[in-house]
């Protein structure tokens, strides 16, 4: 049995977001990692995969959607909860047809976020995305 506190990534570019969501995992008993921008996060993976991403859509440079598209293309199959300010069908359902599971409007209310994290690390524990 793992008994490792998972990790949960936050890709998100208002640094208050990233600072007010890491307290919030740390509190609740996760590891947290953040990351101001896509191109970071995708860095990082090449080293160390989180059970989890938090996931922004709309950043300059590589943003939520270029992320998604770069995880897949690498085979890289990790539970991703998106958050966005963005309310469009058009943007809710090309979030969908990515796969992600869960997508949670902004702000984010806590206890939502982590009531998407706990069944997504649970999946990723047993193998599933």
């Amino acid at each position: 049995m793992n008994t490792s506190i998972p990790l949960i990534a936050v890709v998100d570019d208002e640094e208050s977001i990233r600072k007010a969501l890491e307290r919030l995992l740390r509190a609740a008993g996760l590891s947290a990692k953040t990351f101001p921008d896509g191109g970071e996060f995708l860095h990082f993976l090449q080293t160390v995969r989180p059970d989890c991403v938090v996931l922004d859509l709309h950043m300059p440079g590589a943003n939520g959607f270029v992320v998604l598209e770069q995880m897949a293309k690498a085979g890289f199959s990790l539970p991703v909860i998106v958050i966005t300010g963005d309310e469009s069908e058009e943007t809710q359902a090309r979030v969908m047809q990515s796969g992600v599971k869960f997508c949670l409007q902004k702000p984010v209310d806590g206890q939502l976020l982590l009531d998407a994290i706990a069944p997504a690390i649970q999946a990723a524990a047993q193998g599933a995305p």
